[in-house]
């Protein structure tokens, strides 16, 4: 009998963690024995990742806050390659979390490890430099977006585009009366959903301006019902405590909500902060205003590396402004409120952003997974290949 075939794999957040059981999912369509060890998220240990350390101590970002972790995070990479190095599998995946997984994918290639890294890191938009290091440590790309590749592609860096994963869940057909009818919500009611991120800073940065304009417009659009999807229990409890400081925590037309999908499919407007929730909101064709605030010292150094038009991935798909951006210093209550209240009063004339939002859906459904899965395939079946005939 042929030895089960083993894959390296770490992921760094929730978002990865997702991709993470679909890849793990499709490959082992492919190849039923498969054995999967490095860190995984829950959904991917449920399908028996053995993780080495938790992937929540993987979970930093931007430039600034990662650096008090920093020698947990040497020890913990450190620890993955000695292990890697010492019994090698088949191969290594890196999903996201870019500054870890890239310094680890380096020496895992030098030693004769075919590596993976699955979501491209934003070399199209700030620190194109690194396409070097990229190219160092990596035998193939996987993207999640079309505009991604070309890059890849001017640096002889092997990529593929597998679209993403939500567009295929996601499907055409419009929930919102079934949303609605499951919050109890008439038709004829203005419903806004309010989305400031899913981490604490995040929600700090932004969720007293979008409540506050929230509360302002409400004065010019009557009967307004404002919905806020919790993505845990810890933004719950920071989203509750933004409402009892304004007297809202048990006010009817302001409703925390657990379910995402929900919040947005029954809004009319969705008013989020710039993330894969903005994906979410176009692929269930539902307009938006987009904010985008970062603690002022990671602003600083991200606005003198940035070189791109837009932070709204609607409008980086579309390569124009389909959807409104707001970005640091813009982001305050009465400018909110007054695209809210401009959206409100306007005549209903949407059905050229819904027919845009359809045909950017159409681009990214390309079953994700399965054809992430294929394309490690076709790199270890390669690598097979070349060690049998050496």
């Amino acid at each position: 009998m042929s030895k089960a075939i083993r894959f390296g794999i770490v992921v760094g957040e929730a978002s990865g963690d997702s991709l993470g059981a679909g890849l793990m999912t499709a490959l082992r369509q492919l190849y039923p024995d498969a054995e999967f060890t490095g860190i995984g998220g829950p959904k991917m240990e449920a399908l028996g990742c053995r993780s080495l350390a938790p992937m929540e101590r993987l979970a930093v970002m931007g430039f600034v806050e990662p650096l008090g972790r920093l020698p947990e995070l040497f020890r913990i990479k450190k620890q993955l390659q000695e292990h890697f190095i010492e019994d090698p599998p088949d191969a290594f995946i890196g999903i996201d979390a870019p500054d870890f997984n890239l310094r680890l994918e380096k020496p895992l290639r030098e030693a004769g490890i075919a590596t993976v890294h699955y979501v491209s890191p934003s070399v199209w938009a700030y620190r194109e430099k690194r396409i070097t290091g990229i190219k160092a440590a990596v035998d193939l790309m996987l993207t999640l977006f079309p505009f991604e590749t070309a890059i890849y592609q001017e640096h002889d860096i092997a990529v593929r585009c597998v679209g993403h994963p939500l567009a295929d869940s996601i499907g055409f057909d419009d929930q919102r009366q079934q949303a609605r009818q499951s919050l109890s919500l008439s038709e004829q009611e203005p419903v806004l959903a309010l989305m400031p991120g899913s981490r604490s800073g995040e929600i700090k940065r932004l969720g007293p301006d979008f409540i506050g304009a929230a509360i302002e417009a409400r004065q010019y659009i009557p009967r307004l019902r404002v919905l806020i999807p919790c993505a845990n229990q810890e933004a719950r409890f920071q989203l509750q405590g933004l409402l009892r400081q304004a007297n809202l925590l048990d006010a009817d037309d302001f409703l925390l909500l657990d379910n995402a999908q929900d919040a947005i499919s029954a809004a009319d407007l969705v008013l989020l902060a710039s993330g894969t929730a903005t994906l979410e909101t176009m692929l269930l064709r539902r307009p938006m205003i987009v904010c985008y605030r970062l603690a002022p010292l990671t602003y600083w150094l991200a606005s003198r590396m940035v070189k791109i038009p837009h932070v709204a991935l609607p409008n980086l798909l579309a390569g124009k402004e389909l959807v409104p951006e707001l970005i640091q210093d813009q982001v305050s209550v009465p400018a909110i409120r007054d695209l809210l209240v401009a959206h409100f009063h306007k005549p209903r004339a949407e059905q050229a952003l819904l027919e845009e939002f359809d045909q950017l859906h159409k681009l990214l459904r390309r079953d994700a997974s399965r054809s992430a899965a294929e394309a490690v395939r076709e790199l270890v079946e390669k690598r097979r290949g070349v060690a049998a005939d050496g």
